[in-house]
């Protein structure tokens, strides 16, 4: 089984890594840090943009970990920039069949924060198929999320 974890955070060895290793455990995966990608906004088209590279990873996977430091009261522009561009790109339903879990932590969030990152997840699952599994947010959720991976 193939599991994916996109990293949001420009921080490859930072709080988000940290706790895509404690929920993935032992398992096996790839990891995808978006700061290594150029991907443009949405409506905007230039020839070296890799987006379709993050997508076809994406639909090769069967588990989906995306990753995100709390910026500004909610997820990184990395994360939101990619949730954008799948609009249009790929149709509803498309990724039906494939788990998705959401890391979001901060140094101090709160809990409409939490709230408003994973509303934004929920519906981007619902709208394209996933499964939403829960999401991540300290040592000991990312441990409980485990034993179900």
């Amino acid at each position: 089984m193939k599991i994916l974890f996109i990293n949001g955070s420009p921080n490859k060895d930072g709080n988000t890594v940290f706790l895509a290793k404690i929920l993935l455990g032992s398992k096996s995966y790839e990891t995808l840090n978006l700061v290594d990608y150029k991907i443009y906004s949405y409506g905007q088209n230039y020839p070296d943009d890799q987006f379709s590279e993050v997508v076809e990873k994406i639909k090769k996977s069967q588990i989906i970990v995306i990753g995100s430091p709390l910026y500004w009261h909610s997820m990184s522009g990395a994360i939101r920039n990619l949730l954008d561009r799948f609009y249009g790109y790929i149709q509803e339903g498309e990724l039906s069949s494939k788990d998705l879990y959401f890391i979001f932590q901060g140094a101090a969030p709160t809990k409409e924060q939490f709230a408003a990152g994973e509303y934004t997840i929920k519906r981007f699952s619902e709208l394209y198929g996933l499964k939403y599994k829960g999401m991540v947010s300290n040592e000991e959720k990312a441990k409980v999320l485990s034993k179900e991976l």
